[in-house]
């Protein structure tokens, strides 16, 4: 009679549970959408979504329909578009099991299916360049940045191409402990394809069938499927990236000549029991994956720079005026981070003013949710719009000014000011993992030319300085578009700096 009694209870507790789950599906699907454009018969929002600077148009759309979090639909697919840090957090941190997947890719991690395959990567990537081997990295930032002060010495007008040498350097050293040429050097120009590749691919919108998700099964030739075309050259230069450098230092290590890195380091611990071609694949993509990141995004943060000292000029004065006093005539080690706060400060708002990576790589929702009391479908694109957090008037009053006194409190870096980086540099489980080696090579780039150099107006031939106006180009990792200013040693005794740093290596 008892087990009777038991199994009648379990029976109703299990027919609650279903009723229970039942209403709440049914609920979920009689929620509304998040607010956003109307939705016109048949097309959708095709029409409507934005296909170049889509961060400043969702910003704008999310004070017109007061909502931080905005809906999308294109022939079925949904894109939820996410304007607040809070709702990124809530979403991307507080829910990560359901959105912390991506389209998929096959290699790149910013892209790949979130499973066993990224987190290996990642894994990988994380041993070696923990926040706590400052050791691995850091002297070989200081030697691409110093190695860079006789070219812009030299060359000032080159600054853009001997500053992305200088990185792309730093990259080739790190992740393969290859050498790299002066000028056209062949590692840079496979890197660079590649990552302009990847970013006009991963943009939401850039192409009709990231909404309209068949057009993937029609043939090349077809209307609007020039992307397959176009598909078939990225997949070889991006290959390209991945192999031609591993395969280099797999020749050095051969021969004996392989400088120590992430690349020959990692192949000397395989674990012979394990399968180790499995394990090569996993170092090789691990490997290209920080080429790719450190030649394009960092880079980029770097640019930003030039670009803020140029229309900034009292920042500038302000930065050195801090430097000259801890530094008194020497150049910038890591150790002095802690007596620069301000030109910490610049740093920070270096990423937040022009972030490298506007709007993120889109995640990708794996069931069906509720936030707010609107419905997110399962397959959404979900989109963290770091712009729009990081102009957001009320974590950052008069966002558009260059004001690195917006995290200075009484001569310290205010910790109550949101740090740009939770929002630059991705969300949740997708955080970038390499993000304390690219802001440590902002920060030495930064301190190291803010000591030695001065950049200001260019001029014109009738000798007259020329009013800054940069634009950024709209991609997936937002450039400068080409600029000019000058750079000039600060004095004499900068340049006497600059050659003895030099000749030190």
């Amino acid at each position: 009679m008892a087990f009777e009694t038991t199994n009648g209870i379990l029976l109703a507790a299990s027919l609650f549970a279903g009723i229970v789950l039942y209403l709440q599906k049914r609920k979920r699907y009689t929620l509304p959408y998040p607010p956003g454009p109307k939705k016109h018969f048949l097309l959708g929002n095709l029409l409507d979504v934005p296909t170049t600077f889509a961060w400043k148009r969702y910003a704008e759309w999310g004070k017109t329909f007061d909502s931080d979090v905005l809906h999308l639909s294109v022939a079925g697919s949904h894109f939820i578009i996410l304007n607040s840090f809070k709702a990124a957090n809530d979403l991307f941190e507080k829910r990560s099991s359901i959105y912390s997947s991506r389209i998929g890719w096959d290699w790149l991690m910013s892209g790949m299916v979130y499973g066993e395959p990224w987190r290996e990567r990642r894994k990988a990537f994380q041993q070696y360049f923990h926040v706590g081997n400052a050791h691995l990295y850091e002297p070989v930032q200081m030697q691409a940045v110093r190695k860079m002060l006789p070219r812009l010495l030299k060359e000032p007008e080159d600054f853009l191409s001997i500053t992305r040498h200088a990185l792309g350097s730093m990259a080739l050293t790190l992740a393969y402990g290859l050498d790299i040429q002066e000028k056209n050097d062949p590692y840079l120009r496979v890197s660079e394809a590649a990552v302009k590749s990847i970013g006009e691919v991963a943009i939401p919108g850039a192409f009709l069938v990231d909404m309209i998700p068949a057009l993937k099964y029609v043939p090349e030739f077809f209307p609007g499927a020039g992307f397959k075309k176009k598909a078939r050259i990225w997949r070889k230069v991006q290959e390209n990236m991945r192999e031609i450098p591993f395969a280099a230092t797999l020749k050095n290590i051969a021969s004996g000549s392989a400088k120590v890195s992430f690349t020959s380091t990692c192949l000397e611990n395989l674990d012979e029991s394990r399968d180790v071609d499995h394990q090569r694949t996993i170092i090789k993509d691990t490997a290209g994956n920080m080429f790719a990141a450190a030649t394009d995004t960092t880079i980029s943060a770097i640019h930003t720079f030039f670009v803020a000292m140029l229309c900034f000029p009292e920042v500038q004065k302000k930065a050195q005026q801090e430097i000259d006093r801890v530094l008194q005539g020497r150049l910038p080690e890591f150790s002095d981070e802690a007596d620069l706060p301000y030109l910490s400060a610049l740093v920070k708002e270096t990423l937040r003013w022009e972030p490298s990576t506007p709007i993120g790589v889109p995640h990708y929702s794996s069931e069906d949710d509720v936030y707010n009391g609107y419905h997110i479908p399962k397959g959404s694109l979900v989109i963290g719009n770091a712009w729009a957090m990081l102009h957001n008037e009320e974590d950052y009053p008069e966002p558009s000014l260059f004001k690195p006194e917006r995290f200075i409190k009484d001569g310290k870096l205010n910790p109550n000011v949101r740090d740009p980086a939770e929002m630059a540099f991705g969300f949740g489980r997708r955080l970038c993992p390499g993000n304390h080696i690219a802001i440590s090579a902002l920060w030495l780039t930064a301190a190291t030319v803010l000591a030695t150099f001065n950049i200001t107006e260019a001029i014109d031939d009738d000798g007259r300085p020329i009013k800054p106006c940069v634009e950024y180009e709209s991609a997936l990792i937002c450039h400068p578009l080409p600029f000019k200013c000058t750079i000039k040693p600060r004095s004499k005794e900068c340049t006497m700096l600059i050659q003895a740093a030099a000749d030190s290596y």
